[in-house]
């Protein structure tokens, strides 16, 4: 099956940028729909992006819009989530996730994407 490892998370003080990298591995000849999620402690996962297997923006959350971008390398297979002008309120732990089929055409849930990364945390301060 797919497994996925996200990285890039860390420190970093508001204002600052970091950049988030989810590679695959498993079944490479399928197209997912790639995206990822962030949870705050005690609040439920929530999307923050997808991208559809052909580059096509399928999803941003109001909070990030202008902010961050996901961009996809589908050479390497792997994807990305570049955060700048980073917030307090963006600290969260931060993970990639998959699905085998197109991005969700609604606002993204957990469930809809079976393979996740295993987090990565992000964290910013001032």
């Amino acid at each position: 099956q797919v497994q996925l490892v996200d990285s890039g998370g860390g420190s970093v003080q508001a204002g600052g940028s970091l950049r988030l990298s989810c590679a695959v591995s498993g079944d490479t000849y399928r197209s997912y729909c790639m995206g990822w999620f962030r949870q705050a402690p005690g609040k439920e996962r929530e999307a923050v992006a997808t991208v559809h297997s052909n580059g096509i923006i399928a999803y941003y959350a109001d909070s990030v819009k202008g902010r961050f971008t996901i961009s996809r390398d589908n050479v390497k297979n792997m994807w990305y989530l570049q955060m700048n002008s980073l917030k307090p309120e963006d600290t969260a732990m931060y993970y990639c996730a998959a699905r085998e089929r197109t991005c969700p055409a609604i606002t993204p849930t957990p469930a809809a994407f079976p393979y996740w990364g295993q987090g990565t945390q992000v964290t910013v301060s001032s």
